[in-house]
């Protein structure tokens, strides 16, 4: 299977952060379903080009979550998740990306009227190009 992640080499962010990031959002997002089988440690290392405990360690991190689950000798797959638990992954994804947002405005100095101002013609433009 392949999964579309993509990874900025250039970034700041970790690579296995930048992985399981996006792969934490896949799953939180419906687009990788209950029950798929996850390439494994070693092929998904390669199609990333990265290394092989970059990937374990990102299974292992969305294991402990809950969100993958791991059968000896038959692969990781994607964990049942509930609506409310998905609901809660949901809220703390945006959370976390929304703080970091505030978090660049205030080094910049920017003020709060103008990041409000910001995200709401964010949204609205987002949201209209998706109608």
């Amino acid at each position: 299977m392949w999964i579309p992640i993509q990874i900025n080499e250039n970034s700041a962010e970790p690579l296995y952060s930048q992985i399981e990031t996006q792969l934490r959002s896949l799953i939180i997002g419906g687009s990788i379903t209950e029950g798929t089988l996850l390439p494994s440690i070693r092929e998904f290392a390669g199609e990333l080009k990265c290394s092989v405990i970059t990937v374990r360690r990102v299974y292992q991190d969305l294991e402990n979550e809950g969100l993958l689950r791991t059968r000896q000798g038959t692969g990781t797959f994607v964990s049942h998740v509930g609506a409310g638990a998905m609901e809660e992954y949901k809220r703390e994804a945006i959370r976390k990306a929304l703080e970091g947002a505030v978090d660049v405005g205030l080094s910049v100095q920017c003020t709060a009227e103008e990041l409000t101002r910001m995200f709401t013609e964010i949204v609205e433009s987002k949201y209209n190009t998706q109608s």
